[in-house]
């Protein structure tokens, strides 16, 4: 029939073309959302439920407390039978703490653990585990510090000690020898403090012992030179036998005085007293200079020895507080040591807890999301008021 247009005919798509015709349709207007939202927590949730490898985590807690802890407090320090100084016992575990994350934790666990082997295993997914053959100590501490984490509860001040690793072995391993390194440190501390407060006192110990046995060397020696042992017994002795050859003479003498006026001196009776008188004479003078006489006398033997004497007894004393210091030194410096006690010792794990694969993709979708909804209200304010 002419003068009819009919419209020309439009080829049919095949099933195929038309699926992915009507997919792009559906998902077109929802592009952005693909773009910024869902592709980026499709990537993340790949790798961490395809890629990344499980992390296990040993766990250990500890208290640091000296010995004449006084102040109380209440919860573990109760339960565990001993009173926490909060101050002092936080600097304390603050001190280990420090430690644990420090240059020479790191340095002695890779010497002594193969802390670097542990974290370069051929299990270790690439983006998870240390790099390069022989990383610097920054890098190696830098990697630690995400592995390790020491941290004080301010109420209870209980350090809590958690290590993850790649297999329960290395956490169990790294755990226990990083108490043990706490434990040295705190050792270490210890003699260091137990040295230095006890130093004066030992050198001021020794210096009095040191003072008491030359005084002593020189009484010996004295007692050698005069041969009397006892020089201060020795004087005694011989006043008293000058006092009583003096008495003697005094009674001789009165003797002799009473006779002459009674018998003749050419008596043979006068005569043997006085005798007696003349020998008793003889005797005090004699005994008198040895006692008191020039050159070596007893006197002035007597007076050096006493001389030595106080000496000895000013050093005798000196030491007698000297050793009282010592001893009271000592008992300060065993107050003020540290221990290191675990309260809960480090555990090998059995289940993996690490990384948290729901949480970490849920808090990336949902800030992709809100971010994503932020953006599109802005969006949508600058075309409306462009209109």
């Amino acid at each position: 029939m002419h003068g009819i247009i009919k419209p020309a005919a439009v080829a049919e798509p095949d099933d195929g073309q038309a699926w992915q015709f009507r997919l792009k349709r559906a998902l077109w207007p929802y592009r952005w959302l693909l773009a910024f939202v869902v592709l980026p927590t499709t990537l993340v949730a790949s790798y961490y439920y395809l890629i990344a490898s499980d992390q296990y985590e040993s766990r250990a807690d500890f208290v640091v407390r000296k010995a004449d802890s006084t102040a109380i407090t209440g919860g573990v320090g109760q339960i565990l039978g001993f009173s926490l100084g909060t101050s002092q016992a936080q600097s304390d575990a603050f001190m280990v703490q420090d430690y644990l994350l420090s240059h020479d934790a790191v340095a002695l666990l890779r010497h002594e653990d193969q802390l670097v082997e542990r974290f370069q295993r051929p299990s270790i997914d690439i983006i998870s585990r240390l790099h390069w053959s022989n990383p610097k100590p920054e890098n190696v501490l830098k990697y630690y510090r995400r592995h390790v984490d020491v941290s004080q509860d301010p109420d209870t001040l209980i350090t809590h000690l958690s290590v993850r690793a790649f297999t329960p072995e290395d956490a169990y391993v790294i755990a226990r020898k990083l108490l043990k390194l706490g434990e040295a440190r705190i050792n270490d501390i210890n003699i260091r403090t137990y040295r230095d407060q006890i130093e004066a006192s030992r050198r001021e110990l020794s210096d009095a012992e040191t003072a008491l046995g030359d005084i002593q060397h020189r009484i010996t020696g004295f007692r050698q030179a005069q041969g009397d042992i006892n020089p201060a017994g020795t004087g005694q002795a011989q006043i008293t036998m000058v006092t009583g050859l003096t008495a003697n003479l005094v009674a001789a003498r009165a003797r002799l005085h009473a006779m002459e006026g009674l018998i003749s001196r050419s008596s043979p009776q006068y005569q043997a007293l006085a005798a007696q008188v003349r020998a008793l004479e003889g005797q005090v003078a004699g005994q008198s200079a040895r006692l008191t006489g020039r050159g070596q006398t007893i006197a002035s033997g007597l007076g050096n020895y006493e001389d030595l004497i106080v000496r000895q007894d000013f050093a005798a004393k000196r030491y007698a507080a000297a050793a009282a210091a010592y001893q009271q030194a000592r008992a300060e410096a065993l107050k003020q040591q540290l221990y290191l006690i675990r309260v809960v010792d480090a555990n090998k794990p059995v289940k993996s807890t690490f990384p948290e694969r729901g949480r970490i993709v849920l808090t990336i979708f949902l800030s992709l999301l809100v971010a994503y909804g932020i953006g599109w209200l802005l969006v949508a304010g600058v075309k409306e008021h462009s209109l």
